[in-house]
């Protein structure tokens, strides 16, 4: 008889500085067969514990996935309905022998900094000591030695864009596999640096951080440990597991894996010197765009990272893409309410009202624009490539692209208003509302690292831009409350 195994997913990255928290009708939540027919096919760890039964000759039995875009803390309220609902779902299972359970690891609960963790402490509550639990982190996890205690293994991912969502949610499978056929007895251990690893410095296909990841793989690559995993950390949720972390699963050699991890953490120690934050603001980032003699030229907008959990409304760039009067430009806003204006004009029609800037007094004001309304779309679009999230469909609500003045017919100036927050991981956001990204001059990305693996293959240059807002990337912006203090990298006061 084949083994049976759940498969189960609930993530959140929380902001601890967005204004808005995560309710329970934030979540997207897929059930039962729901979970294979939306997730089977991403490039998720969800697609990815699918995939890994199937090798291993698991049933799989799929319960609960909920997943919400970045935001502020989570509720207690949802934390209570989606744990209660898993536990539910569990005890109504046919008998099953192991977990492959999905957590962000940033998820932070209004009652609970660590939510992940109080969310596995009430699975394993209900499920027993002994039960095997494989847990799969985001790279950005702030991981706690009791996510560690309570989970049977812990996988994170291994690349910033996160490109190896799937590939970890196998490995997590091929772990839960060797452990119900009695060949894996996994210790596991954590280690974690006295350190804030800037999201600035967080992509693991360049130095400094790339050369650590890359160590971490080798150990796997050898076989001489079950999984290795350096996750960067969340800086944006201030809770006292804040930073990068090492978690190291042996086959019953603890003593390797607290080697193995200290020696890993002891490298991301060692990078330190090289983290030095040396960004234009936005009026000195737009110049350097309009400089620029490569093309398109892609301005990050740091501080509004909308995978970060911001909101998506910041003005700082288009403000200064207004006063400088820069052509051939592209930016999108979250902004509802501007929006259903557009929709209201119709296609071809005049547009004039204030837009961004709605969400709080840290994404700028609202700024006043005009031009005509060049189309409307459902927002509905299909990422089909290995792209940082690793959702296949995506959906930003009702959104309208609006040209507006200053602009030519070969060069124009396009602002896209969408219902909800898109963290740009994908061209097809773009693309699907006819917008070309190739023809245009400047590109505005809400974002830090993730917009990458989309975007790189098409910039001519990157400019990453210090912006205000609620993942501004300088920590010093911020005021710290429950984060361990004399971390490097936090501010010098704290």
């Amino acid at each position: 008889m084949k083994p049976r195994t759940g498969i189960a997913g609930v993530l959140h990255e929380s902001n601890t500085f967005a204004a808005r928290p995560t309710t329970y009708a934030d979540f997207s939540v897929a059930r039962g067969a729901q979970i294979v027919e939306e997730w089977g096919k991403s490039n998720h760890e969800v697609g990815g514990f699918l995939e890994g039964a199937a090798h291993h000759g698991f049933e799989p039995y799929p319960l609960l996935v909920a997943q919400a875009t970045p935001s502020g803390p989570v509720t207690d309220d949802a934390l209570d309905r989606l744990s209660g609902e898993l536990i539910d779902r569990l005890a109504a299972a046919p008998k099953l022998d192991g977990l492959l359970l999905a957590l962000h690891g940033a998820m932070v609960a209004a009652s609970h900094p660590h939510g992940d963790v109080e969310f596995l402490r009430r699975v394993r509550a209900a499920i027993g000591p002994d039960f095997p639990i494989v847990v799969t982190h985001d790279f950005h996890g702030n991981i706690a030695a009791e996510l560690v205690e309570r989970s049977t293994a812990l996988v994170t991912y291994q690349t910033c864009p996160h490109i190896d969502q799937q590939p970890r949610g196998r490995k997590a499978a091929e772990i839960l596999a060797r452990i119900l056929s009695g060949e894996l007895q996994p210790t596991q251990a954590l280690a974690k640096p006295p350190m804030i690893y800037n999201i600035r410095f967080q992509n693991t296909s360049a130095a400094p951080l790339g050369p650590v990841v890359e160590a971490s793989r080798a150990l796997e690559r050898d076989g001489t440990v079950v999984a290795a995993s350096v996750a960067g950390g969340y800086q944006y949720a201030d809770v006292p597991a804040i930073g990068p972390s090492v978690v190291v699963v042996t086959n019953n050699d603890l003593a390797r894996a607290r080697s193995e991890a200290d020696r890993l953490s002891a490298m991301l120690w060692a990078t330190r010197d090289q983290l030095v934050l040396d960004l234009p603001d936005a009026a000195e980032a737009v110049r350097r765009a309009l400089a620029a003699d490569r093309f398109p030229v892609v301005l990050v907008d740091m501080g509004d990272n909308i995978g970060g959990g911001s909101a998506g409304d910041s003005t700082f760039l288009l403000a200064e893409l207004l006063r400088q009067r820069a052509m051939g430009w592209f930016e999108a806003v979250a902004d509802p309410e501007a929006v259903a204006g557009a929709a209201k004009a119709g296609v071809g029609q005049a547009f004039e009202m204030s837009v961004g800037g709605k969400t709080d007094r840290l994404h700028g004001d609202p700024l006043p624009i005009r031009g005509r309304v060049k189309s409307l779309h459902d927002g509905g679009f299909v990422e089909t490539e290995v792209r940082h999230g690793g959702q296949r469909y995506l959906d930003q609500g009702l959104t309208a692209v609006v040209e507006l003045e200053g602009g030519t017919r070969d060069f124009p100036n396009l602002l896209m208003l969408t219902t909800r927050r898109q963290p740009p991981f994908s061209l097809h956001q773009l693309i699907s509302c006819g917008v070309y990204p190739q023809r245009q001059k400047i590109l505005v990305v809400k974002a830090a690292i993730a917009f990458r693996a989309a975007y790189e293959p098409v910039a001519g240059c990157i400019i990453e831009v210090d912006t205000g807002g609620a993942t501004a990337v300088n920590p010093a912006r911020f005021e710290w409350k429950r984060a361990r203090a004399g971390l490097f990298g936090m501010p010098q006061h704290y």
